[in-house]
Parts: C-alpha cells; sequence; structure tokens
C-alpha cells in the first residue's frame, strides 16, 4: 500500500510550474472528457458493427478517455489515469500511422495521427511530472518525499 502512495504523490513543484501543469491538465482533460463522452455513452460498440476492436478494448478505451480525462481535471490518481490514455493514444497514433498510413497532418481536413500523438505526449509529461500541487493527489497523498512542504 504505501508503493501505490508513494506512485501517487505528486513531486514537489514551483508555483508557476503548478499552473503551468494545472493549465494543462484542465485543457487536455476537458477535451479527453468530450472525446470520450459519446464513448462511453456505448462502451461496448461505439466503433461500430465492423469495428475489429474487441468491445473489451472499446471499453478501456472508453473509460481511459472519459474518466482518465475526468481525473486529469480533478488531478485524481493522475498517474493511472495517464498511463491508460498514454496507452490508448499509443494504439490510436499506430492505428493512424501505421495501419492506416495517414499524414501526421492532413491539410484537407482527412485523418491524421496529429492529435493522438500529441494527446500521447501531453500523457507522458503529465506521467512523469505529476499534477503539481493544485490537485486532489496532492491533497490526498501529500508530497512525494518526507514532507508535505507548503510552498
Amino acid at each position: 500500500m504505501q508503493k501505490l502512495k508513494s506512485i501517487l504523490q505528486p513531486q514537489h513543484h514551483s508555483v508557476f510550474a503548478s499552473s503551468s501543469i494545472l493549465l494543462i491538465r484542465l485543457v487536455a482533460g476537458s477535451a479527453f472528457m468530450f472525446h470520450g463522452w459519446r464513448k462511453i455513452q456505448n462502451p461496448l460498440s461505439w466503433m461500430g458493427p465492423d469495428a475489429d476492436i474487441p468491445a473489451f478494448f472499446q471499453v478501456l478505451a472508453a473509460l481511459s478517455e472519459f474518466g482518465g480525462g475526468m481525473a486529469w481535471v480533478l488531478g485524481l490518481l493522475t498517474p493511472i489515469a495517464s498511463l491508460g490514455i498514454a496507452c490508448t493514444m499509443l494504439v490510436a497514433t499506430h492505428m493512424h500511422m501505421i495501419i492506416r498510413n495517414d499524414p501526421f497532418v492532413n491539410l484537407s481536413g482527412g485523418p491524421s495521427y496529429e492529435l493522438a500523438l500529441v494527446f500521447l505526449c501531453i500523457s507522458v509529461v503529465l506521467l512523469s511530472l505529476g499534477p503539481g500541487r493544485f490537485s486532489f493527489d496532492r491533497i490526498i497523498f501529500g508530497y512525494r518525499g518526507t514532507r508535505d512542504r507548503a510552498n
């Protein structure tokens, strides 16, 4: 249990850095909640009846997008949410870049892997930096280390 708590304890960052992390969490988390909203309404088959992806993985993607987005907004269980989102975006990037051979940016408005890769990078940043001081993770678990610094 102590190991899990240490994983969920955020690192100490300056007010400026924590404010920047909060901004990223709020914007990216809100975007994920919007992306995941339609999926969470029909989690077993949001990809349609002809999808090659099993229903179990569609549920995981819906949960990671909607639930992970909510977790980012709140700064709650941020490392777990970031790992789930990173896995989902890694699969999405692979599907668009390797399987479908979509371009990085599609100037004609068609499919691309740009957004999935950007979200993958954001999830890696939040996984490595944590949620910052303005988070429920800090309130519940304190800071990583021996004491909970107020500054």
